[in-house]
């Protein structure tokens, strides 16, 4: 596919997710390729593509001589990241933040604590600077600079932690963090408490103390919640 044509493909993709994560095509609804093709002014190759990825998150289903249809919000891959980006991007994104955050709430404290214990050195090294990086940025309204740095630093937690299961959890972390970002969901500077325990996580991470990285990473996460009670009621 030229970059023209995968411009096409994802303007379409991400207007049509957007629609219909956003009720405007509610369940049982039925988009027509051609209808759509002519909407967006594509080729009807460039709207079965976008339908199959959307096929593949579960949003739509094809059925022969019937057409594209919208399936249940609950079979929606909920845990794809453009799915998780596009519902952040709607109406509800109140509710959408309160469930990722508990979802991350539930896993990254035990993330933090195996990490204590199965970290290697280069992750231990790599976990420090994203603290760090994350203090450099904390404060002057480099919003975007300290969300790379949090995002990197959730990452390593979630692969240092040995578990492929929460490491793959990786790019859902790293949408809920930016669309909160994004969203204006944040204060114009980071909780300076927050920035530190940060800090302390990774120092307990690098000296081995699964016990205190467990529970520091549940005060992050309970902060998280608390501030959400404020932005985002």
């Amino acid at each position: 596919m030229t970059t023209e044509g995968r411009g096409l493909h994802t303007h379409v993709l991400d207007n049509l997710g957007l629609a219909i994560t956003a009720g405007e095509y509610p369940q049982g609804s039925v988009l027509r390729t051609d209808e759509v093709a002519q909407r967006f002014d594509v080729s009807r190759t460039v709207v079965r593509e976008v339908v199959r990825v959307l096929e593949s998150m579960h949003l739509v289903e094809s059925r022969r001589r019937v057409g594209v249809t919208v399936r249940p919000t609950e079979e929606w891959n909920v845990y794809d990241p453009r799915v998780i980006r596009w519902r952040l991007a709607g109406t509800d994104r109140p509710r959408q933040l309160r469930s990722l955050t508990v979802l991350r709430s539930a896993v990254e404290p035990v993330a933090a604590g195996l990490a204590a214990r199965n970290a290697t050195p280069e992750q231990c090294v790599e976990l420090t600077e994203c603290a760090l990086g994350m203090v450099a940025t904390s404060r002057g309204h480099q919003l975007e600079g300290y969300l790379k740095h949090d995002i990197a630093f959730h990452r390593v937690v979630l692969n240092a932690s040995g578990n492929e299961m929460f490491a793959r959890l990786g790019d859902v972390v790293a949408e809920v963090l930016a669309g909160r970002t994004h969203h204006q969901v944040m204060f114009d500077d980071p909780d300076p408490a927050a920035v530190t325990l940060h800090v302390q996580v990774a120092e307990a991470v690098r000296e081995g103390d699964a016990v205190r990285a467990e529970e520091i990473t549940r005060r992050i996460s309970v902060g998280a919640l608390a501030e959400l009670d404020v932005l985002a009621p």
